[in-house]
């Protein structure tokens, strides 16, 4: 990353139900702006907040509940570029910086997608080998580097 680049700090989270590891399937919400797109949770880091901070916050603004447990994370930061007509919306960024981790939702969690600002119409967990077919192409390769991470570590 060159030093006129200019990538969003960004948390970003697989979840996984609380019938981890027996069940290996994985959240994933289908975005309220973008037809048939489907992704995890993820939001900006503030200015001044922890990385851990960020990422329980941004929880519980996405998906209504903060009530899960990290189980691992993904050991760098990993970044994308945004498609043109996002980036257009996203300035001074052209992409996001990453921390990826692995949360497992509490027995007592309670998914609602209705906060405050919602950003999903619908979810739902989806086996971990099917995760591909539905994100977005741009995504792809930031989801399938950190997929096989917590697949070669024996986590998915």
């Amino acid at each position: 990353m060159s030093k006129n680049d200019k990538y969003r700090p960004n948390v970003a989270m697989i979840i996984v139900s609380p019938e981890y590891p027996k069940k290996k399937e994985v959240f994933i919400a289908q975005r309220n702006d973008l037809t048939d797109i489907w992704q995890f949770p993820q939001g900006g880091i503030d200015e001044g907040e922890e990385v851990q901070e960020a990422l329980f916050r941004e929880m519980e603004e996405e998906i209504g509940t903060d009530a899960a447990e990290i189980v691992a994370e993904f050991p760098e930061w990993i970044s994308y570029d945004f498609p043109e007509k996002i980036a257009k919306k996203m300035k001074p960024y052209k992409g996001q910086t990453q921390r990826y981790f692995l949360m497992k939702l509490k027995e007592d969690a309670k998914i609602n997608l209705a906060t405050e600002h919602p950003e999903f119409i619908h979810y739902k967990f989806v086996d971990i080998n099917k995760v591909l077919t539905y994100t977005a192409h741009f995504k792809k390769p930031v989801y399938e580097t950190v997929i096989n991470y917590f697949k070669k570590e024996g986590l998915l």
